[in-house]
């Protein structure tokens, strides 16, 4: 089955005839669980990797962090309720690049670093938290992987450095994603192809990129491309290999810029570049602010991001900015 069109993206025309989906990619979509918009049922999900064992999550401690009184029970009220807790309460950021430091994936480091001492993540940091934390309640959770497309053609040759979350219910398989930082979903979005959902921020949809289901969001009047889904079940050593190549790789963003993201109410968005924040609303308008001195961006940081950073870790991080920077730096979705 040949997949065409998508052909518009904002004012420009782009050519698109996705590849025939294989044999394989076929039989993988059935295994994940997905379908197409008005199927008739949905397909069984596939099974999940082994689950965390209990004592090694504190979840009592993640609840805390992210407002929740009490683990909900495992349903899809309960999965919407837990996106949007964590979402709001732990900042999409890669700050521990810039310091020199490796993000570690290992459930000690997460919790550490990201519960007790009051940082943020990037997305394998806060997927592999959050996968931890929906297992403890009793989801049963199934790991993917991402090609990130926002501002490229949707079906650009892509590596898989985006992790994401499918979560099996009885209503059919759900994605769930509070890793992506300036455009995640902010409550559990539903796998099944054309079916426009609503979030507290953005409508969202998937469409079908050559056999992966791609999640694009409605901002601004035009349809924006997020991510493909790669149909898979994954290793986390696949995510420990695509997480040493973002955080080490000399072309990737972390290790030389402030990246900051985090939901806000009223369908907002509050995104950081270096000295450039934004709050960003969902029909497209942006209101800017410009970082002037160490003050502001301590107060931002930490204030308004809601992270734990020492004072030696602030001036570390500007340090890189001088070091590396440049003056009136810009970013196309964060800053």
């Amino acid at each position: 089955m040949a997949t065409e069109g998508f052909r518009k993206r904002g004012d420009q025309q782009t050519r698109f005839h996705a590849a025939p989906i294989r044999g394989d990619i076929r039989i993988s979509l059935a295994r994940i669980g997905y379908r197409r918009r008005g199927a008739k049922q949905s397909l069984s999900p596939s099974p999940s990797s082994s689950p965390v064992p209990n004592e090694a999550f504190d979840q009592k401690a993640w609840l805390a962090r992210i407002g929740c009184d009490g683990p909900p029970t495992p349903t899809l009220g309960g999965l919407h309720r837990l996106v949007a807790a964590h979402a709001y309460a732990i900042a999409y950021e890669s700050l521990d690049i810039m310091l020199g430091r490796t993000p570690r994936l290992d459930l000690a480091s997460l919790q550490s670093k990201m519960i007790r001492r009051m940082r943020g993540g990037y997305c394998f940091e806060q997927n592999v938290l959050f996968r931890a934390g929906l297992r403890s309640i009793g989801f049963d959770v199934t790991s993917l992987q991402g090609r990130f497309v926002r501002g490229l053609a949707i079906d650009a040759p892509r590596p898989a450095i985006h992790m994401v979350l499918q979560v099996n219910l009885p209503e059919g398989p759900y994605i769930a994603d509070v890793g992506f930082g300036h455009l995640a979903p902010t409550c559990a979005l539903r796998l099944e192809l054309g079916l426009e959902q609503e979030t507290p921020h953005e409508r969202m949809r998937f469409v079908d990129v050559g056999g992966e289901p791609t999640l694009q969001a409605w901002v601004g009047g035009v349809w924006e491309h997020v991510y493909r889904v790669i149909p898979y079940p994954r290793y986390d050593t696949e995510y420990e290999v695509a997480n040493w190549y973002a955080a080490t790789h000399p072309d990737a963003p972390y290790a030389t810029n402030i990246l900051a993201a985090l939901p806000r109410p009223n369908r907002t968005r509050l995104t950081m570049f270096n000295e450039r924040v934004n709050l960003r609303h969902a029909d497209g308008g942006v209101e800017r602010r410009v970082m002037t001195d160490r003050d502001d961006y301590a107060s931002v940081l930490r204030d308004e991001f809601g992270l734990s950073l020492s004072d030696d870790e602030l001036d570390s991080i500007l340090a890189v900015r001088v070091r590396h920077g440049v003056p009136d730096s810009s970013h196309p979705f964060f800053g």
